[in-house]
């Protein structure tokens, strides 16, 4: 197969991660997750516990705004963000690899051979993965996964020119009710798909 990458943004408790990671290792590429925020570490000298709480910071205006209107340093996320790009374009560039989240399908949207997929779920069926694959212990589970689309929407809308999970910014979108080897199976065709193309 040619060179492929493929990139996962996924709704909270979708199984998304768990797609994406079955997925490499169904193509025999490398898996990108947590890895990032250790190489970003290593470029940064910022701790791996510090990017994850940077990540997670709830920004505000735009990325680019924040760019153009400051004159200062940019802020932590802003140089967080900064560095986890370009591990990612350096990471495509390396190698075919499946990306999950940190907006790489934004990052990468000028790539040929990038797939970009996005995967949903019923809600019923992603308070179910929350409480019973990822043990969250929330009182209220439904509002908590509204709650963490609502953090990875704020985080992606800041930083891309586009809308979290909106159809349009994506290539491919999965519902994984259809269940974690089928919603595979689709994405790998569509990948070998796209490395047959002209």
């Amino acid at each position: 197969m040619k060179h492929i990458v493929i990139t996962i943004g996924r709704e909270y408790g979708s199984g998304g991660r768990l797609i994406a990671k079955k997925l490499s290792e169904d193509m025999g590429i490398t898996f990108y997750d947590k890895q990032l925020i250790s190489d970003v570490a290593k470029k940064t000298g910022f701790s791996e516990h510090f990017i994850r709480n940077a990540e997670h910071q709830r920004p505000t205006n735009s990325f680019l705004y924040d760019l153009y209107t400051s004159v200062q340093t940019p802020s932590v996320p802003d140089q967080v963000f900064i560095a986890q790009a370009k591990v990612i374009k350096e990471a495509a560039a390396r190698e075919s690899c499946v990306i999950v989240g940190r907006c790489a399908d934004y990052i990468l949207r000028d790539q040929p051979n990038c797939l970009k997929v996005f995967v949903n779920a019923p809600l019923d069926q992603r308070i179910r993965r929350a409480r019973e694959e990822y043990g969250v212990q929330e009182a209220n589970l439904e509002s908590f996964v509204i709650r963490q689309d609502k953090a990875r929407a704020s985080y992606y809308n800041y930083f891309a020119t586009g809308r979290w999970g909106q159809s349009r910014e994506y290539d491919l979108c999965v519902n994984s009710r259809i269940g974690i080897d089928a919603a595979v199976a689709v994405i790998r065709a569509a990948a070998e798909a796209i490395t047959k193309a002209p």
